[in-house]
Formats: C-alpha cells, structure tokens, sequence
C-alpha cells in the first residue's frame, strides 16, 4: 500500500519550475552567473567584523540554563534599546524573543486565528507568507497595492476583502519588493478598531531608507510602528536578519502594543506559546546585545552599496525607454515595468517577436542566452506580465553589466 500520512498543508508542487531548470543546467556547466536577485548578505562581499561577531558567542552566561518564555530580560532590553535610538520606548515586557520572524509570523497566526481563518496581506509582497500560512492552516486573502506616482494600499479594496473570518490585517513597512513606506498608518488603525482586528507589522527593512536618493522627499516615512498611540492590538516583528546582516544566527522578536484589555491577555496568551517552544538558544541571546550594537556600520555598507546601484540602473535605463524603473524608497530591491510581449503578438514595428514571452520565459532567457538571473514579477504577485524585480545587493560592476544585458534583450527585440 503507498503511504498515505503525509499533511495536506505540506501538499506542494516541489516540481522544478523552468527557471529553476535553466539556473541548475547553467551552473551544472560551469558557465558565468551574473545574479541580480542576490539577498544573502553573508555572500554579497560587506566587510563583516567576524571577531567581534563570533567572540560575542563565547559569553560564560550561555552555559547557564535559565529559561525565560519571553527570551532573556538582558537580550529584550537590547531590543528596547534599539527602538529608543529611533524614538519608540519600549518595555522588556512587551518583547518575545523568537529564532527568526517566520517564527514570529507562525506564533502570532497560532496566537489569533483558528483553522480556516484570515489574514489579509498585501500583494505584491513576499512570497513566503503562502507557505508559512499553509503550515498554520491560516487562509491569506490578499489585498491590492496600486501604483500611482509611487505605491499605495488600495484602501478600499481592502475594506472588501474583510470577511467574518478575518482575524488581521499584515503589513510589511517598507514592503518587500515594492520599497515603499506604509504612510496609510492612521486608516489601517481605524479598519482594526472598526472590525475587531489585529494589526502585524514587519519592519526587517526599516533601516533601510534611500534617505540619499533625491527621489526619498519623505524619509520620515521610516518612522516604526511601535511609536504614538495603539488603538488597535499591534504585533510588530523584526529581527538581525536585516538589521545587523546576520540571517545565519537566527535571532528575531515580536513587540506587542495595543489597548490595556486587549495587550495584557496577548501578553499572556503569547507567553505560553513561547513557553511551549522556548526556541531561541542561550548563546544567541547573549550576543544579541552585541551584534544591534555593531549592526549600524553593517547598514551604512548596506545603504551605500544599494544606493550606488540603484543610480547605476538609472543611468543605464536613461538610454532604454522602453524600460521604466518603479519608484523606491526602502529596501534593496528595484521593480522594472518593461513591455510585455508574447509569441505572435503585433508590435509596433515588428512583425513578431518569438523569443519575448511571459516574464518567466524573459527571465529563462537571460539566463540561458546571457548569464543573468533576475526575479520575474510572478514570484512575488505582480499581475499580468510585464514586471522584473532585481536585488540591489550585488558588485557594483557586476550589476551595471547585468542591467546592461537586460536592456540589450529589449534593444534587439525594439
């Protein structure tokens, strides 16, 4: 008889996807790569002060076990220490120490919703939400971000969406790719307090403002959502992933805020699912001061590196109109609208163009024909074809000559 025990919630299609095809057989040969969907800090080339680093594992404290649901007091007062050095004042007790924001994101499904409910998130975002969201039996409902002279959450498409089973609504500030700030605080407040809904925020990239570009007029855009009032039950998540460019160590938290009824029975409820995990190892913990301390000089490699990238692809796209870069403000990712042309479709000028087609087979194609690797907009939500998304992350040289032949594809073609 064939085995039969496996969950539904792990039921995916592992299937190698085309692009996926075209990357292995092109590394498989051994032929050049230029990657511009690069987001492993730990292999883009910043200096990384590796002694300090791993000499902050070495603290005597680690081999004492103490166990706190809510991680280590020393460890949540570096966390509030953080905040303070950009305005919020936030308690130790309001802290929950996780391994990653993952598991910050599973713990607060667990914590407010029940097999079926919803969580409303916004799209285009991040991919791995589906997954994390098919492991807690949680349904996303996505709601649309409009693009209008910059990105904006369309307020009343979200107010749509809301069902008697919604439990939150998710919000990523800056978002993921779309690298732009949530400035629509004060309506999202008023939607949770109407409907009875819970407001989580993730932050991993809110140190990350384009505050050099000329284009970022409102870097006050970058305030987090753990300062002012709460009228509504507020998760916000962050973790050294980002902040200090350590993804490897595996350190993240979940700040609570929100009315005194509402935020003292989270606290509780919250502690004894961190009780029940009590995921975060001793070393870490003790080093966690350590490594927010050093986090800025890590950020400014970070902020420069991005920054010289992002004018690197305007001055390439100056030449190429047929290619507009969306507008950014956070983060280190850059979304390009670039024309959509499929298999035996007119265009303007050209009879037919047979080799653009939907943006994975661009992406399959600048992989196999020219050595580069870029997200197509489907892995993050985008609608219809038409849309890339690229890393800012990577060597500077490398990346100008990756937007190079990017835009040398749609020259030939236009």
């Amino acid at each position: 008889m064939r085995f039969s025990a496996f969950s539904s919630r792990t039921a995916w299609d592992v299937r190698e996807t085309r692009l996926a095809r075209a990357l292995r057989e092109r590394r498989e040969r051994g032929e050049p790569l230029i990657d511009l969907t690069a987001s492993n800090l730990t292999q883009c080339g910043f200096r990384y002060d590796e002694a300090g680093i791993l000499a902050a594992l070495g603290d005597q404290r680690a081999m004492r076990y103490d166990p706190d649901p809510r991680g280590m007091r020393s460890a949540r007062e570096a966390v509030c220490g953080y905040y303070t050095e950009r305005g919020p004042k936030v308690t130790p007790e309001q802290v929950f120490l996780t391994t990653s924001t993952s598991e910050a994101y599973s713990w607060v499904f667990r914590l407010l919703c029940d097999a079926g409910d919803e969580v409303l998130i916004a799209q285009p975002s991040y991919p791995l939400f589906d997954f994390l969201a098919q492991l807690d039996d949680v349904r996303l409902a996505p709601y649309p971000l409009i693009y209008d002279y910059g990105w904006q959450i369309d307020l009343d498409g979200l107010r749509q969406r809301i069902t008697p089973r919604t439990k939150a609504i998710a919000v990523v500030h800056p978002n993921n790719p779309t690298g732009h700030w949530t400035r629509e605080r004060a309506e999202l407040e008023g939607i949770c307090a109407e409907h009875g809904l819970a407001l989580v925020v993730d932050e991993v990239f809110l140190d990350f403002g384009m505050d050099s570009c000329a284009e970022s007029e409102l870097f006050g855009g970058g305030q987090s959502f753990a300062t002012g009032e709460h009228p509504c039950l507020t998760f916000v998540l962050s973790g050294i992933s980002k902040i200090a460019a350590l993804p490897q160590m595996k350190a993240a938290w979940i700040c609570v805020f929100g009315p005194e009824r509402e935020r003292h029975e989270t606290l509780e409820r919250l502690e004894v699912v961190a009780d029940t995990f009590l995921s975060m190892n001793a070393p870490v913990q003790c080093a966690l001061p350590v490594w927010l301390r050093s986090a800025e000089s890590m950020q400014r490699q970070i902020r420069a590196r991005t920054a010289r990238n992002l004018r690197a692809l305007d001055e390439v796209l100056t030449g190429h109109p047929a290619i507009t870069r969306l507008k950014v403000e956070a983060g280190w990712y850059a979304v390009l609208r670039v024309p959509a042309i499929h298999r035996g479709m007119p265009t303007e000028g050209v009879s037919e163009i047979p080799d653009l087609g939907s943006d994975e087979e661009l992406a399959v194609r600048l992989v196999a024909d020219c050595g580069v690797s870029v997200h197509p907009g489907y892995f993050f939500g985008f609608g219809g074809d038409g849309w890339l998304v690229v890393s800012l992350l990577g060597p500077e040289g490398e990346f100008r000559r990756g937007v190079e032949e990017i835009c040398g594809i749609f020259a030939a073609a236009l």
